[in-house]
């Protein structure tokens, strides 16, 4: 199974252990827009609390590219705070698992 099918499902049950385990021990994420750059235990403490809010909603998502090397997804995300997303995300591989991840976020209008 390629790992945007797997990542796609542990978003979907919301299975933030399935989540991490496709985590690279040495994972980065970075956020476009701030430039945050955040570990993989920092990230693990703030994707356990989007995936524990039922507010926090994958509307769609679709894979734009995926191989050994990088995956790219785009996605439309709903928050708690009633706003949505159109979020870009470029994961690069490693030995199975996400090492980089970055994300880009485009507001939309509701």
């Amino acid at each position: 199974m390629a790992i945007y099918d797997k990542l796609n499902k542990t978003m979907l049950d919301r299975d933030v252990e399935a989540y991490l385990e496709l985590l690279h021990e040495d994972a980065v994420f970075v956020f476009h827009k701030s430039g945050n750059k955040f570990s993989k235990s920092k990230w693990a403490s703030m994707v356990t609390d989007m995936m524990t809010n039922e507010k926090f909603i994958q509307d769609t998502s679709r894979c734009i590219y995926e191989n050994d090397e990088i995956l790219v997804t785009h996605d439309f995300m709903s928050y708690p705070d009633v706003t949505k997303e159109a979020v870009m995300g470029v994961a690069m591989l490693k030995d199975g698992k996400i090492i980089r991840m970055e994300t880009g976020a485009t507001q939309l209008c509701v």
